[in-house]
């Protein structure tokens, strides 16, 4: 029995055949796609032309390794894709917190609903993270769009609706739609639904592993998936990350090392905290903390771009350069910043740059200040009274080592290592698994193979720099709003 998981990232799409008996990956396809940055603070992504196309691609290149008998899904999350009463998009899709063009309208719908009954209900203060504030953009900016619109998808929903015809949405993914979900009843909040999106009609809610509906002629044809062949519901990519390796036991934590970084704890009752995102989780009842950095690969990769040395290269300098960096500070809120600040025009900064320093430097700041913000979350998941966290390291992130030494240094924590480190695929073929019946363990289709451990003598030097990274961002924050207006206005 063979079951297929397909998940689209910010940057790439991957799929996986895998055996549902025995969690053996039997074939694992990959494939790059563009992001669209069309003005400053919008981050978009075109359905048709990006997320089908992938799915199709990579679809047609893994059944020549066999068939599976059902599908998985999962993808980028909370977005927001308008589509017509055929489930067209009408709109390139607005991708998640790194969108940041809401800004307006998260303060307007604070100050229509209150501040604390969006928390009561949904969990979550409105952020760029939410889906809320975009609809009310939509309206306000494209009314035409808005009132065409009768499909309301986000990526793995616009896959199933392809897929199967059905118009679904999961209960995870339904959670990050503030202020439109109500967290403890479990379903939409009708009325705050029809402040943010009057007439909209809104998805059926499904649990990640429930089966939406099976795959229809159509897609067949375009897919060579067998109609018929059941497909769950999915969800957002990161959630199945978490599935894939086990995170799901109060306390379990992922730290996913990608384009962003993003963390997921899961926890026993919801955690409200004014600085994280309260959620439901993947199996049927549960919850979950998380909390995710606008950028962190996405440095990485500027960095690499800017000085024209590949990742083997620049890894192998930095790891030859002492913790601080030699003196060093890096703030890495490119893209503005997500949880714990919660502030779109937050902006990065390089401090303590002196003529002696080279990319060597420049680039074990930048590992080091994201490690810095990875602290930070788990600080406020700490404060909001979570569990004692077991950190699980996933992602491409956490290939070469360093990465992950540097964030167990700055943390004081241990980080569990898992076979598959890079796994929303895989989370996607093992509930498809689960759906079949079959006893699909994450433990067994994905162990722990390694253990980073904290080195204590660097754990108390980065102490100190931490004091200092804390104090950067509410020192900085006027010169970064000004900058960041600027920026806007194209100065």
């Amino acid at each position: 029995m063979l079951v297929l998981g397909v998940d689209v990232g910010t940057s790439s799409s991957k799929g996986v055949l895998v055996d549902a008996d025995h969690g053996r990956v039997v074939a694992r396809a990959e494939v790059e796609h563009a992001t669209s940055f069309p003005r400053p603070g919008w981050v978009e992504h075109e359905a048709e032309g990006v997320w089908w196309a992938d799915v199709v691609h990579l679809t047609r290149e893994l059944l020549s390794h066999g068939t599976p008998d059902a599908v998985g899904v999962s993808g980028i999350g909370p977005v927001l894709l308008p589509a017509d009463a055929d489930g067209r998009p009408l709109r390139p899709a607005i991708l998640y917190g790194v969108d940041t063009r809401a800004t307006r309208e998260i303060a307007e719908l604070t100050e229509e609903i209150g501040a604390e009954e969006i928390v009561a209900r949904g969990g979550t203060p409105l952020s760029s993270q939410a889906v809320g504030p975009k609809w009310r953009w939509l309206q306000r900016h494209e009314p035409e769009v808005y009132a065409a619109t009768r499909h309301f998808l986000m990526a793995s929903s616009y896959l199933v609706h392809r897929l199967t015809g059905e118009y679904v949405l999961d209960h995870h993914s339904a959670s990050q739609c503030d202020p439109m979900y109500d967290l403890e009843a479990a379903g939409w909040a009708p009325d705050l639904a029809e402040v943010v999106a009057p007439g909209l009609p809104l998805p059926r809610l499904l649990w990640p592993g429930e089966v939406a509906g099976t795959v229809t002629r159509e897609a067949a044809e375009a897919t060579g998936l067998r109609a018929g062949t059941p497909v769950i519901a999915g969800t957002i990519d990161a959630w199945a990350e978490a599935t894939s390796v086990g995170v799901q036991a109060a306390g379990d934590t992922m730290v996913m090392y990608g384009t962003t970084m993003f963390l997921v704890q899961v926890t026993d009752a919801p955690v409200r905290h004014p600085a994280l995102w309260a959620t439901r989780g993947v199996p049927p009842g549960s919850f979950t903390t998380a909390a995710g950095m606008a950028t962190s690969g996405a440095i990485t990769a500027w960095i690499r771009d800017l000085v024209g040395a590949d990742y083997a290269t620049l890894v192998a300098e930095a790891a030859d350069v002492p913790p601080g960096a030699r003196g060093l500070l890096l703030l890495p809120y490119f893209a503005g910043e997500r949880t714990p600040v919660l502030d779109p025009d937050a902006r990065g900064l390089l401090l303590g740059l002196t003529t002696s320093h080279g990319r060597a430097e420049i680039y074990r700041a930048a590992l080091e200040g994201i490690a810095h913000g990875v602290r930070h979350n788990l600080d406020a998941f700490r404060e909001a009274g979570g569990p004692d966290p077991r950190l699980v390291a996933v992602g491409g992130g956490t290939r070469g080592g360093l990465w992950t030494q540097i964030v167990s240094d700055v943390t004081g924590r241990d980080q569990q290592v898992p076979a598959d480190t890079t796994g929303a695929a895989l989370g996607d073929a093992l509930l498809a698994a689960r759906a079949l019946g079959a006893e699909a363990d994450a433990g067994v289709w994905n162990p722990i193979v390694a253990t980073v451990r904290p080195d204590s003598e660097r754990t108390a030097r980065y102490d100190a720099f931490h004091e200092h990274y804390r104090a950067l961002y509410p020192a900085t924050a006027d010169a970064a709003h000004f900058l960041a207006e600027d920026q806007r206005r194209g100065g």
